[in-house]
């Protein structure tokens, strides 16, 4: 077990660190699908508003409940009242089971990023695809792969470790992406993308894609899963909260927003449906890509962001378990991330299965792959979002001045803390399940 709890070694380490969890396939593959999904410009302008004035609201609470406790998850609800100890395994437990689909996609990535590099591109990505996800043998591997490419950072610490790597790779990806956004607007479909993109249609508003912008609102800043809280966990005293949620929320939307800048002037260009879905990135981008100029360093190049960007996002989920496990079963940081490997990497393994000799293999209706991402994605984050909410806002007294600071702004997203935001993830929760 570590003696002395460690601390990021500056603000800007804990941004970079930060926005490493929330930036992830949320940004530069859910986002633009789903934006595309739901209308463009009106989705986005929902999204803006949500994420700014009522996503802030349980991000300031997780943030402020790590800070203050210094623990893990698990111990920081302990710390409040013994019998909330179940409720933050609950969170344990989520960020474990999106793990356990989240990195198949990873091995996905590390397998297009090998075909571009090594100009081994298919003619065809739509026939490629369902044949390469559905194999028993490489896409296990480049699964294990990517659990260790992840893993190796927790492995070592958080300053040695996860510091460094977010130090690292989020300034890379944030000019790489920058890069292909510029190459992007030189297309001859950048007109029409970034129309899609800014010029709403506000007849496509309606109820149901104001709860998809709140749930794309709260799985790419990894709230609900105890990612925010750890990492809080290790802020210097001194760190603004309510600032650093902004920070935080700006780096994380401008990061969506080149997403779409790079890929719908692409979209455009091809005459391609912007609500292409989740094949988007294996299958359309890349037969994009192979038509452009440069196509295997254009390819290549987006393949190194996107595995960033995933790769960042494992890291915070793997050190959420993992500093719970070292706080509670007094193990060695080395031997829990271990212990939690080999249990993803077993557990990921029907999930790879699913598209292949598994596919028939149902829950309710759905491949074990896609009960995994509705029971976190549709029920998990959204009911532990409501109870962070719930418990921050009326269990810790001092939560209003640590999270929000002073005056009527505090008061406000107090209010909201204690009331309608739990509400408002209540209802996403019931109609997730509907």
């Amino acid at each position: 077990m570590e003696e002395k709890r460690a601390e990021w070694s500056s603000h800007i380490s804990f941004i970079l660190a930060t926005v490493g969890s929330a930036v992830g396939l949320g940004n530069v593959w859910r986002f633009p699908y789903i934006m595309g999904k739901y209308g463009g410009a009106v989705f986005l302008f929902t999204y803006l508003f949500l994420i700014a004035f009522i996503c802030i609201v349980p991000l300031c609470a997780e943030l402020a409940l790590g800070k203050m406790s210094r623990k893990d998850t698990v111990s920081a609800f302990s710390l409040i009242n013994p019998k909330l100890k179940g409720f933050g395994w609950l969170c344990v437990i989520t960020v474990v089971l999106i793990s356990c689909f989240y990195f198949v996609v990873g091995g996905w990535i590390l397998q297009y990023l090998w075909l571009f590099i090594t100009n081994n591109i298919p003619e065809n990505f739509s026939q490629y695809f369902p044949v390469f996800a559905s194999g028993t043998v490489v896409p296990v591997i480049l699964t294990i792969l990517f659990l260790i490419l992840c893993a190796v950072f927790p492995f070592r610490g958080v300053n040695k470790g996860i510091e460094k790597a977010n130090n690292i790779m989020m300034p890379l990806l944030a000019l790489m992406l920058v890069l292909l956004a510029i190459y992007s607007l030189t297309l001859p479909g950048a007109k029409e993308g970034l129309e899609f993109m800014f010029k709403p249609d506000f007849s496509k508003f309606d109820s149901t894609m104001v709860l998809t912008a709140l749930g794309q609102a709260l799985f790419t800043l990894s709230i609900g899963m105890g990612a925010i809280l750890t990492y809080g966990s290790y802020m210097k005293k001194d760190t603004k909260i309510l600032k650093s949620s902004y920070t935080l929320i700006g780096f994380d939307t401008t990061v969506s927003l080149l997403s779409g800048i790079m890929i719908f002037p692409i979209v455009f260009s091809f005459g391609v449906e912007p609500t292409a879905g989740p094949t988007l990135i294996f299958i359309s981008l890349p037969e994009m890509f192979s038509q452009l100029p440069f196509a295997q360093a254009l390819g290549a190049l987006f393949f190194i962001l996107i595995l960033f960007a995933a790769v960042t996002s494992g890291i915070s989920m793997l050190e959420t378990a993992i500093a719970s496990m070292i706080e509670n079963f007094n193990l060695t940081r080395k031997k829990a991330t271990v212990i939690l490997s080999v249990f993803i990497a077993l557990v990921s393994i029907p999930s790879v299965f699913s598209f292949g000799i598994m596919k028939d293999f149902l829950i309710f209706g759905k491949t074990f792959f896609d009960f995994l991402d509705f029971i976190t994605s549709n029920i998990l984050l959204p009911l532990n979002t409501a109870i962070i909410c719930l418990v921050a806002g009326w269990l810790v007294k001092s939560i209003k001045k640590e999270a929000f600071g002073e005056g009527i702004i505090s008061n406000i997203f107090y209010f909201l803390l204690k009331t309608i935001v739990p509400l408002i993830f209540i209802i996403v929760l019931v109609a997730g399940l509907i």
